[in-house]
């Protein structure tokens, strides 16, 4: 007769006893229950006529108090994107460039909390009919709509910098603070680039400071505001992309470049223009 060794007979259990059966596995211990939720989970689904609902109702003041100033900082974040300044690509000529793009990098947003910082302000250098160019051209409009705390604007390459070559488009410049932080130098010359690498980059650089996301769902209600007031009396990353090139001379200063792809034709070519 077959012995079935899985079987969990008392046969078995004197089998295993002699070291004719190997021992039983282990049980595996149950999964631990997941955790409760926490009261900033439970929050974080509510609308805004909810959270304050929820502080009417609350059944102590320590609680009541911790919804009370959740609500007061998400209305803040909705304040903040709701005042944002830019949300797509403003296109320049050259003689716009000193106060679209360097004036305009020195002033602070007021909205934000980045006193002290200016604003980062990205400016795309491009020619039509160059693929990569065309393709990056579409995650500019697209992240501009998405940081609309960040300046984007836009400029032929050659209008901006006279004599530039096609194998250093696209081009993006990135200021803040009237300085000039970074360049990125033929992006996706090398291979196709995705939005979130570019996103990646311009994070990296200075340019865009992430501000905080409303929670989904939220359903604001425009009269709602002037009950909101007295609640607020205050009111993937590529190595390829990081890598260093020569400097490009911009307003007699040297700014850090990162290229998408290295030529010979272009390697130690460096270009001015006095803006």
């Amino acid at each position: 007769m077959a012995v079935n060794p899985n079987e969990d007979t008392e046969f078995n259990d004197i089998l295993r006893k002699h070291g004719i059966l190997p021992p039983r596995p282990e049980t595996p211990p149950s999964p631990s229950p997941p955790p409760s939720p926490t009261l900033q989970d439970k929050l974080s689904k509510l609308t805004s006529s909810q959270l304050k609902d929820a502080a009417d109702e609350a059944f102590d003041e320590e609680t009541e108090r911790v919804i009370r100033q959740y609500h007061k900082e998400r209305e803040r974040q909705l304040k903040r994107l709701q005042h944002a300044r830019f949300g797509s690509v403003y296109p320049i000529s050259r003689e716009d460039y000193t106060r679209e793009v360097t004036e305009a990098s020195k002033v602070d947003s007021e909205d934000t909390d980045t006193e002290g910082k200016g604003t980062g302000v990205v400016c795309f250098l491009y020619k039509d009919g160059i693929p990569r160019s065309d393709r990056t051209f579409e995650q500019i409009r697209a992240l501009a709509q998405r940081h609309p705390h960040t300046k984007f604007v836009s400029i032929v390459g050659d209008k901006c910098i006279p004599n530039l070559p096609d194998t250093r488009i696209p081009m993006l410049i990135i200021y803040r603070k009237g300085e000039i932080v970074n360049q990125i130098i033929a992006w996706g010359a090398d291979k196709d680039r995705r939005i979130e690498e570019l996103e990646a980059v311009l994070i990296l650089a200075g340019a865009i400071i992430p501000q905080p996301k409303p929670p989904r769902g939220e359903d604001e209600d425009e009269d709602e505001d002037e009950d909101e007031d007295s609640l607020d009396d205050d009111d993937n990353d590529d190595p390829s992309i990081r890598r260093s090139a020569a400097a490009t001379l911009t307003n007699a200063k040297a700014a850090k470049n990162v290229r998408g792809q290295s030529t010979k034709d272009d390697d130690d070519s460096d270009f001015e223009f006095d803006l």
